[in-house]
């Protein structure tokens, strides 16, 4: 039995978000998508998709994820731009987590742009 992907489409991971992080598709065809997989690899801790598919700019050295939290699951709010064509993309979402017991929410409004023709994660903005 196939593992959903914990984005929210309700696919299976390995047709969903899986198949970038693994490379089995080589770029995520939107924003939004960029902006799934992104989640699932802080859900799965997969620092090596979340590095590469952040954009040169903006990019941190190194990245270290906190194991305590529990990514509980991801809301899609907006989206503006990012399609199959388009160069610039806003993907506005909350992802809901506990740590330590404490339920929280990251609500954010991404930045995203093509690099190479490849979506990249430019930068957000807290929202709401």
């Amino acid at each position: 039995m196939s593992t959903r992907c914990p984005c929210g489409t309700g696919l299976p991971l390995d047709e969903c978000c899986g198949r970038y992080l693994s490379g089995a598709a080589s770029t995520a065809p939107t924003a939004e998508a960029l902006m799934r997989s992104r989640y699932t690899a802080f859900v799965l801790g997969d620092v090596d998709h979340l590095l590469a598919t952040w954009h040169p700019d903006t990019r941190p050295p190194a990245l270290e994820l906190d194991g305590d939290v529990r990514w509980l699951g991801l809301d899609v709010l907006d989206v503006v731009a990012g399609g199959l064509l388009a160069a610039e993309g806003e993907v506005e979402f909350r992802a809901s987590y506990v740590v330590d017991g404490v339920r929280g929410a990251q609500h954010e409004r991404s930045r995203f742009t093509r690099v190479g023709g490849r979506w990249h994660y430019l930068d957000g903005v807290a929202a709401g």
